[in-house]
């Protein structure tokens, strides 16, 4: 008997996720969630909405003292939130 035709739970939801093109999105999705854990408990007090759209995270803060610090950082907070989630998700980042 042929075994061609088998895969894994994980390689069958994997298939179906590029398919429909949803496998972007999950990782955008796990990206806004761990926003907390990467930034830290301080930071994620003061975040009041967070969102991406073409590749910008869009992240509105209500300390204009942190988005100054933040902006600065800018850099190494797309390589860290990219790096969260294995893959190039956010290119820039627009503080409000």
């Amino acid at each position: 008997m042929s075994r061609n035709n088998e895969y894994t739970i994980k390689d069958a939801i994997n298939a179906l996720l590029k398919t429909y093109k949803l496998d972007d999105k999950m990782a955008e999705n796990k990206l806004i969630t761990s926003w907390d854990s990467i930034m830290g408990k301080m930071i994620a007090n003061h975040t009041k909405d967070i969102f991406i759209k073409n590749k910008q995270l869009f992240v509105t803060l209500d300390s204009s003292a942190l988005r100054n610090e933040l902006a600065m950082a800018k850099t190494k907070i797309i390589k860290m939130l990219n790096d969260s989630v294995g893959k190039e998700i956010v290119n820039d980042i627009v503080f409000k």
